[in-house]
Order: structure tokens, then C-alpha cells, then sequence
């Protein structure tokens, strides 16, 4: 009963939260699932506010990678680029218990990336389009709360 009642207010807290993201740029490109989100902040406050928030909602924080200093070592130039993995396993598993394949998408990835004008960009595959690619038809209401997880964990840096 407690669990249930602490799951509500998440719930509800996630949504006011998405609410208040709402004028946030989000885009999904429909033919590849990508979402992008514009940063207001440099990437190392992005890396620190997205992190503290997966930290205080509770989500199991599983890696960092930082892909340019993997290229670097390799003697290869590459923009900031780091990954962040994570997720929550009660909530991830219901998609690979529907389509075991779907374990190619689970946990949660979440990119950082920074281009050419140093702007700097979350990026992550759009859920619904997950959902789809795996033939995932009984889990609509999973998705859409881990989308608005997501959206609430990149909405920490759309403002200064």
C-alpha cells in the first residue's frame, strides 16, 4: 500500500514536472526515433544536473562513457560526446519480458553531445518508436511513463 501511494506521488510529481518542461525543444524524428534536447548549460553542468537528478529520483545509474576520450586514445578527433546509462529495473524489464530482443534498447541510454557551435544537445530514442521496432503492443503504459521520466531527467537542463 505505501509502495503503491509512493509510486502515485512520482507519478504525479513526473507530471508537473513535464508540464512545467512543456516550452522545452523536443523533437523526434520520426523515421529514426532520435529525441534531442538543447541544453541551456555547458556539458559538464548538464552531466552534473542529469546525474543528480537520476540520483534523487532513485534510478539506478549504471556507466558513464566518455566516447571522445575513447577516440582520443584511438589517436581519433571527436566533439564531446558522453554517454550515460541507466535505468530502473522494475520498469525496464516489462519491455524485454514482452520481446527479449528488446534488451538491445534497455537500460536507458541518454547522449550528450556537443557540435560544431559548441552548443550542446541530450539526445535519446524516442520510446513509442522502441515500442515499435520491437512489436511491443501490451506495455503502452510503461512506455509512457519512461518517456516521462526521461523528459523530466533532460527538462534539468533546458533552463540556465
Amino acid at each position: 500500500m505505501i509502495n503503491r501511494l509512493s509510486n502515485f506521488i512520482v507519478t504525479i510529481l513526473l507530471l508537473a514536472v513535464l508540464v512545467s518542461a512543456a516550452g522545452s525543444v523536443v523533437r523526434a524524428d520520426s523515421h529514426n526515433g532520435i529525441i534531442r534536447v538543447k541544453s541551456a548549460v555547458p556539458m559538464s553542468e548538464a552531466i552534473s544536473r542529469i546525474k543528480a537528478d537520476i540520483a534523487k529520483k532513485g534510478i539506478r545509474f549504471f556507466m558513464e562513457i566518455d566516447q571522445a576520450k575513447l577516440a582520443a586514445d584511438a589517436d581519433v578527433k571527436l566533439r564531446p560526446s558522453i554517454l550515460l546509462v541507466f535505468g530502473n529495473p522494475p520498469l525496464g524489464t516489462q519491455f524485454i519480458t514482452a520481446n527479449p530482443d528488446a534488451g538491445l534498447d534497455w537500460p536507458v541510454r541518454l547522449l550528450l553531445t556537443q557540435d560544431e557551435n559548441g552548443d550542446v544537445h541530450a539526445v535519446w530514442t524516442d520510446f513509442g518508436w522502441i515500442a515499435r521496432r520491437h512489436g511491443i503492443t501490451n506495455r503502452d503504459a510503461q512506455f509512457k511513463m519512461a518517456t516521462m521520466v526521461v523528459r523530466s531527467i533532460t527538462s534539468t537542463i533546458t533552463a540556465k
